[in-house]
């Protein structure tokens, strides 16, 4: 059982176990604590799953079956910090699938999900001390779906040596 004072809960359709089931085999240290199922008294079909509790990479989350009334938007995302671009390539390559890419980052997953996929040196990069640096690799960033950290910091590279920086 989830003990934390604050978890997300997600809404899903009538997919919640599969959804599930594939979160947590993308993200390591994951599992599945529980999961409920709907009896006899509804308003689901007995047996399938109601709700979910279970964590990420260690992080616990709740999810329910609750139709289709409130589907995600990019309003809420769950942002991936990855230690370097394998990393990066990893969790976008499996969580894209089935999805849709967006810019900077950003993608939707087959569950309709918004991530972010953000290596940690990409912060570096875009609150670099030198102005020139960080906004060229602002711009680098912003041309790019899957974050590309080799070409974000040869942006910046290059932009420092273009004004002998």
């Amino acid at each position: 059982m989830i003990t934390h004072r604050i978890t997300p809960c997600l809404w899903f359709d009538d997919d919640l176990e599969e959804a599930v089931g594939f979160y947590t085999s993308v993200f390591p240290n994951s599992r599945v604590l529980r999961i409920s199922r709907y009896g006899d008294a509804g308003p689901g079909e007995p047996g399938t799953a109601m709700a979910a509790e279970f964590e990420l990479d260690g992080v616990p989350f709740r999810g329910i079956n609750g139709g289709p009334q409130f589907p995600f938007t990019e309003a809420v995302s769950f942002s991936v910090t990855c230690a370097d671009q394998t990393e990066v390539d990893h969790y976008w390559t499996a969580l894209v699938e089935g999805g849709e890419e967006s810019m900077c980052g950003w993608l939707k997953d087959r569950y309709g999900l918004s991530w972010q996929i953000v290596p940690s040196a990409l912060y570096d990069l875009l609150g670099d001390a030198d102005p020139v640096r960080a906004q060229a690799a602002m711009g680098a960033m912003l041309g790019m779906r899957r974050i590309d950290l080799a070409a974000i910091a040869e942006a910046a590279d290059q932009a420092a040596r273009s004004t002998g920086v």
